[in-house]
């Protein structure tokens, strides 16, 4: 296995960290993220790192092997906070069919593809959204997961189909595309 989660983790320039029990505060230019470190993993400051360290004794075979891999998990949890205060993550999405469009209005993204009524989603706090040329969707915050989340509920609306490929879809997603029906071969 890789043990990555014992590498230390360089804190760069503009992000100050601070341990008050068991959750560690990362402050930034893009602002302010918690993470809830887990019993069994002990998080040392040392200068301008940050090191995890298993408490849980070898002996114990098969607690020590949950709260390794626990070890590298909480390790990347923390490097994408770091990386969201430091620079924001961004998600890009794409309306694909003729009249498709979307747009924001406030703390809300209107989207009107295909339905009836245009579709309308409630912007969570913390997550910017940017309409270009009313068919690319750029979903911007500091918490990595916020924006995943979110971002798939607005491609969960109307997903990519397989015939026409009208929907919406992540930039550069590919939609392998089924032949339709041809009447060839149907029985009269």
């Amino acid at each position: 296995m890789a043990r990555l989660g014992k590498k230390p983790i360089l804190i760069p320039e503009g992000v100050k960290v601070k341990q008050e029990k068991d959750v560690l505060i990362f402050e930034g230019k893009n602002g302010k993220l918690e993470q809830i470190i887990p019993s069994g993993i002990e998080v040392v400051l040392e200068g301008n790192s940050i090191i995890l360290k298993n408490l849980i004794s070898p002996d114990n075979r098969k607690l020590y092997r949950k709260t390794e891999a626990l070890q590298g998990l909480m390790r990347k949890l923390i490097l994408n906070k770091i990386n969201g205060v430091k620079e924001k993550f961004e998600k890009v999405l794409e309306l694909h069919g003729v009249g498709y469009k979307g747009e924001v209005q406030g703390k809300k993204l209107v989207l009107s593809i295909g339905f009836s009524i245009p579709v309308e989603i409630e912007i969570p706090q913390g997550i910017e959204v940017e309409v270009v040329r009313n068919t690319m969707i750029f979903v911007r915050g500091t918490d990595k997961e916020q924006v995943g989340n979110f971002s798939a509920s607005i491609r969960a609306i109307f997903p990519p189909e397989p015939y026409k490929g009208k929907g919406i879809r992540y930039r550069g997603e590919y939609v392998r595309h089924k032949a339709g029906k041809t009447g060839v071969g149907a029985t009269q």
